[in-house]
């Protein structure tokens, strides 16, 4: 992750850049939106406030239109900050600290912490009626790739329980991964929802875990943008953050007929039930945090997850969290400006 020539690779590889159109500073009641260019790291009801602050018209409220794609991995999201063909994107807050050792023209902030845990389950292709991560040893996991967020909690899990002898592959694409699994590949599979419920219910897996129960609190989902996009424009990144505060909140509160229309659009092909019972195992292992703020503690625990996963030394740890994070636009939320 931080070899100059894979984020170079990346770069190469980011979309073309996307036309900004003109910006009405009144909440969108007149005048045209501003286009934010918003790349998600992949589509997963893990993210559900931010779909239902698209759905719910939030973000048209703060004056907000907002384009958005699907990066297929934080390194591409982050890529895409850097290259200027995204200007916010939902990724691991550790590609900030990835940048910001590189050292180069540009750094990433995040300034909005999406979710407090994995968002990830374990799927079993045998059913187990009593698991144990222990019986992971000496089983093939189909995981996400080295160095993403899902892969390292994962390993710290094995590393928590004192699991050895893990097969774990980590070299097969997102999109690809429950096409693996179904084809026959590995004994176990780590997969986020949706996904994970519809094999379930397909009757091609077994659930068995959840790795943010297991692993517990962990800052997985941050909003990301370049230092400079965010000094330039503070009013958009300000909307944006209240925009997806008011999507939390309206998760809360909404019956559940309300949450599956409001998130059914961004999932073709997935029924109800399956929509709301990836809400609900979400919301019951308490993802989305009613305070929105990465705090000095989570992002200790962040370094400290990427150490010991041989990500980042020691020596690289970042002292001053402001080098890579700003919380200021989260501690307005509520205030009158």
């Amino acid at each position: 992750m931080r070899n100059k020539g894979r984020w170079a690779m990346l770069l190469a590889a980011a979309l073309v850049a996307l036309a900004v159109s003109a910006c009405g500073k009144d909440g969108g009641k007149s005048g045209e939106l501003k286009t934010v260019k918003f790349s998600e790291v992949i589509r997963s009801i893990f993210y559900a406030p931010h779909y239902v602050a698209m759905s719910q018209g939030f973000f048209k409220d703060e004056g907000l239109n907002v384009d958005m794609n699907t990066a297929q991995g934080s390194d591409k999201g982050a890529a895409a900050l850097l290259a200027g063909t995204a200007d916010i994107s939902l990724v691991g807050p550790e590609t900030t600290i990835y940048i910001f050792n590189q050292k180069g023209e540009k750094t990433l902030k995040v300034f909005h912490q999406l979710t407090a845990k994995d968002g990830s389950f374990l799927l079993s292709r045998e059913k187990l009626d009593d698991f144990k991560w222990g019986d992971l040893s000496g089983k093939t996991v189909i995981g996400w790739r080295p160095g993403s967020a899902p892969q390292m909690v994962l390993n710290s899990t094995l590393l928590q329980e004192g699991v050895s002898g893990v097969n774990v592959i980590t070299n097969i694409a997102s999109p690809a991964m429950a096409g693996a699994f179904t084809s026959g590949q590995g004994d176990f599979i780590q997969l986020f929802e949706p996904v994970a419920s519809m094999l379930v219910q397909e009757g091609k897996a077994h659930y068995v875990g959840s790795l943010g129960e297991a692993f517990g609190a962990f800052p997985e989902t941050s909003y990301v943008a370049t230092s400079d996009y965010i000094k330039s424009n503070p009013e958009v990144i300000q909307s944006f953050v209240r925009a997806v505060a008011k999507g939390a909140e309206w998760l809360n509160t909404a019956s559940d007929d309300e949450i599956a229309e409001a998130l059914a659009p961004f999932f073709e092909g997935t029924s109800k039930e399956l929509i709301l019972q990836s809400v609900h195992r979400y919301k019951n292992q308490g993802t989305w945090p009613t305070n929105p703020e990465l705090s000095q503690d989570q992002f200790d625990t962040l370094q400290n997850v990427l150490i010991a996963n041989g990500v980042l030394k020691d020596a690289e740890r970042i002292a001053n969290m402001g080098d890579v994070v700003d919380m200021s636009f989260v501690y307005k939320l509520g205030k009158t400006e």
